[in-house]
């Protein structure tokens, strides 16, 4: 019986239509297909070569396996997937759902924010624009966010502060947690829930890429000094001199490509799914990150600071007071001192020392002036929400004290 179905199987090998769909199975594979444009069309599983449609194999079971070699063959010349290919991933299904992105945002344009600039100039199939949506709304949420919630703190920590929520290392650890994978070379065989990049090449200094010029150079080279002013109008948003992104034939880091990622996504919620499903999104995965604002500060002599501060609000003169001791005469002294504006206690610090208890009392009362909180703040993106309260100006404070 098994040599019966042995010589079957040898005879329909042999046969000519046999032959004939081998030929053209080797034709497929040998004829090599050049790249005509970096676009990524859409593509039909029955677009196939003239040629194969004129071909009479006579077995439908053959035209189709002509079709997918057909398929995988084009799919190569192609720097990313096509757009028909997302409907087919389950890594984009299990993503959406993960992040439980709203059903009016389609795959194919989640498909889309994985696709960085370096992998695919083409900007109708790249996450670009996308993510210059997303970078702005990120930054404008968080920045409003900030400064009606703690609007006496200094600009140096609202900078940290803003890089801690939105900052590129930030974004990149949130790529790893909602689980996206690297792939290692993109093209249009990549599966498309994959985020595709083109990598620097190994050895390449970030810093030495190419960078948009800006007026903070030149200012440095004229030997202006860097004040606080000159960070709002010359730096970005983390108070950072503005750089540009390494060009697409360069390659980008992959924290680069995460961040972009991220801000895609921000992007492509608020197209699709409109101001509010945008805003809870920043709630739900920015916002409720718990972020310490207070172990930001870093004043280097915070007696004098707080001394300045007092004179320019009117205040008595601050003065330190030891409020309790114990082992003064020990290996292990502890001080208590609070410094005080009159008859008002404005910090307390404890430490192994009269010095270091005044320097660490003076810190906790700067901490408490710049902490500030106002009660029930709003940001002014609120009044977009419907039904929303008559709006209330805002507390908006002097600001720090400039040494």
């Amino acid at each position: 019986m098994k040599r019966l179905q042995l010589q079957r199987w040898s005879s329909s090998v042999l046969s000519p239509r046999a032959r004939a769909g081998s030929r053209l199975h080797q034709q497929l594979y040998s004829t090599g297909l050049r790249l005509q444009s970096t676009a990524s069309p859409l593509q039909s599983e029955t677009s196939i070569p003239d040629d194969v449609e004129h071909v009479d194999i006579g077995d439908p079971g053959m035209m189709r396996h002509v079709r997918r070699v057909h398929k995988r063959k084009t799919q190569l010349q192609y720097p990313s997937p096509p757009v028909d290919a997302a409907i087919k991933s389950p890594k984009l299904a299990a993503l959406h759902a993960r992040l439980y992105l709203p059903s009016r945002l389609p795959v194919q344009t989640l498909a889309r924010t994985l696709v960085d600039a370096s992998a695919d100039r083409n900007a109708d199939f790249n996450n670009e624009a996308l993510a210059t949506l997303g970078h702005d709304l990120l930054t404008h949420y968080t920045s409003e966010h900030l400064l009606c919630n703690y609007p006496r703190l200094p600009l140096s920590v609202i900078f940290a502060a803003m890089y801690a929520y939105v900052g590129p290392k930030t974004l990149a650890a949130m790529t790893k947690e909602w689980g996206v994978d690297w792939a290692t070379v993109p093209g249009g065989e990549v599966d498309p829930g994959l985020l595709q990049f083109k990598r620097i090449d190994p050895g390449t200094k970030v810093d030495e890429v190419s960078q948009l010029q800006s007026p903070r150079p030149y200012a440095a080279q004229k030997g202006w000094r860097m004040t606080v002013s000159s960070k709002i109008f010359y730096d970005d948003e983390f108070g950072d001199a503005i750089k540009g992104s390494a060009a697409s034939n360069e390659g980008v880091t992959t924290e680069m490509a995460s961040a972009t990622f991220v801000r895609a996504v921000m992007g492509a919620i608020y197209l699709h799914a409109g101001r509010p499903a945008a805003k809870r999104f920043f709630e739900q995965h920015i916002l409720s990150r718990h972020l310490n604002i207070s172990e930001l500060f870093n004043f280097s002599q915070p007696a004098r600071d707080l001394a300045r501060l007092c004179a320019r609000e009117n205040f008595e003169p601050p003065v330190a007071k030891i409020v309790s001791e114990t082992g003064r005469k020990s290996r292990h002294p502890v001080f208590v001192v609070g410094v005080f504006s009159g008859q008002d206690k404005l910090g307390e610090g404890a430490g192994a020392s009269l010095a270091e208890a005044r320097e660490r009392a003076a810190l906790a009362a700067l901490k408490g002036w710049y902490l500030y909180s106002p009660l029930n703040p709003r940001v002014p993106s609120s009044m977009e929400e419907e039904g929303a309260a008559p709006w209330k100006p805002a507390h908006v404070d002097v600001g720090e004290v400039i040494v």
